[in-house]
């Protein structure tokens, strides 16, 4: 029988967010298991090759990562109030973040939003989800808006 004792609720704080929060939370509750809470912040590496000075560019990716930081901890505080859910900011592409600490952190499920794209936005955007699902050697639920 298949044993899930660490759940990774990814998240980017859209209005879905919550409601991947709540899957997570109810699952965590009703397996024992614990909830580590993820939000991908952009990386250095996605502004290569625009004109602007790279200190600038530090800077800016490192306002982003606090205010990723305080946005996480007011979201922990009102979506996890029944479990203690660790929270985390990393830096990167998001679905290769996300893949790298379903490894890393030893994840047993991965619950996570979808946006629903659809035609040129889904060529346009991709779908960090998708990517998922179709990297983790873990089960995805995905939850749609």
């Amino acid at each position: 029988m298949a044993e899930i004792k660490k759940i990774l609720c990814a998240v980017d704080f859209s209005e879905i967010s919550s409601k991947v929060a709540d899957y997570a939370q109810t699952l965590a509750k009703s397996l024992g298991a614990s909830v580590k809470v993820l939000y991908v912040a952009p990386s250095l590496s996605q502004y290569v090759g625009f004109h602007v000075p790279p200190t600038s560019i530090e800077t800016f990716v490192g306002e982003i990562v606090t205010g990723a930081e305080k946005t996480m901890d007011v979201f922990v505080q009102e979506n996890f109030t029944e479990i203690d859910a660790e929270p985390k900011v990393v830096t990167g592409y998001a679905s290769d973040e996300i893949l790298n600490f379903v490894e890393q952190e030893g994840v047993d499920l991965v619950v996570m939003g979808t946006h629903g794209r659809k035609g040129i936005d889904r060529i346009l955007f991709g779908s960090v989800a998708e990517k998922v699902v179709k990297g983790a050697k873990v089960p995805v639920l995905t939850i749609r808006p």
